[in-house]
């Protein structure tokens, strides 16, 4: 969500919106990435061949959050940074935001979790194996994936905020006895999931196809397998948003 929908109050439909328009880029992130293998060597911290020295894709995320941050960046409570200690003062004012979600919303984030399922599980599922040496365009496409799923999956304080408002009593007994369990099961609809799942599968089988004037080509064939996209949505982005919005509400009455 930006500034502008924020100012309109917070809204079902304006959170379903965002959380759709994120399905969009994430979709497009991973199809970006995928037009290279996995060259390894990014990852790999002996790369610059001493003891102790951080992976080429851990300096350029922090040198990148960094020039966010001096212009302003990390404002929204869905832009999360994934190194928070590193980032320097903004050089520009500060944007007046409506505050919109409880004053503590900021200190909640699941970046490590995202950073660990996006290097350890997502990547092998749709990158090649190789080495093309093309390890700046890499890591520039992996920072991008990893922004586009952090706003995603960090845009469940609105939800949670959302579905506060909406039962109060509700929430507010499960929150007081910090029953996490309870919340789980509240924040959790299986019919919608399992629409959000098809319709990011649908998405991807449209915009990583590969497009040919061919009239016999029958089969298009897709730059990253739709089900990957499907998988990711099932296993880590539903699941980690919902660990957002129960982390979220437990602080909700702070």
């Amino acid at each position: 969500m930006d500034s502008t929908e924020e100012s309109k109050g917070l809204t079902l439909d304006a959170v379903r919106d965002a959380l759709i328009r994120d399905e969009d880029s994430i979709v497009f992130s991973l199809v970006e990435r995928a037009r290279f293998p996995r060259n390894a060597p990014a990852y790999d911290p002996s790369l610059f061949g001493g003891v102790g020295e951080r992976a080429l894709v851990d300096l350029y995320v922090r040198e990148a959050e960094a020039l966010r941050a001096k212009v302003g960046g990390y404002q929204l409570p869905e832009e999360v940074p994934f190194f928070p200690k590193d980032l320097p003062s903004p050089l520009t004012p500060l944007q007046k935001n409506p505050q919109v979600l409880h004053p503590t919303s900021a200190s909640v984030s699941v970046n490590e979790a995202i950073w660990k399922m996006y290097f350890n599980d997502l990547l092998p599922l749709f990158t090649v194996e190789g080495d093309d040496g093309n390890y700046a365009s890499t890591v520039a496409l992996d920072l991008v994936c990893l922004q586009a799923l952090s706003r995603r999956i960090h845009t469940g304080k609105y939800v949670a905020e959302v579905k506060f408002i909406d039962a109060p009593h509700d929430y507010g007994r499960a929150i007081q006895a910090k029953d996490r369990d309870t919340l789980m099961k509240m924040l959790t609809f299986a019919a919608v999931e399992q629409r959000v799942k098809s319709r990011v599968e649908k998405k991807a089988s449209i915009f990583a196809q590969n497009v040919t004037l061919d009239e016999c080509d029958d089969e298009a064939k897709c730059k990253i397998d739709p089900l990957v996209v499907s998988h990711l949505y099932d296993q880590w982005v539903m699941p980690l948003t919902k660990l957002v919005e129960v982390e979220y509400l437990l602080q909700r009455l702070d």
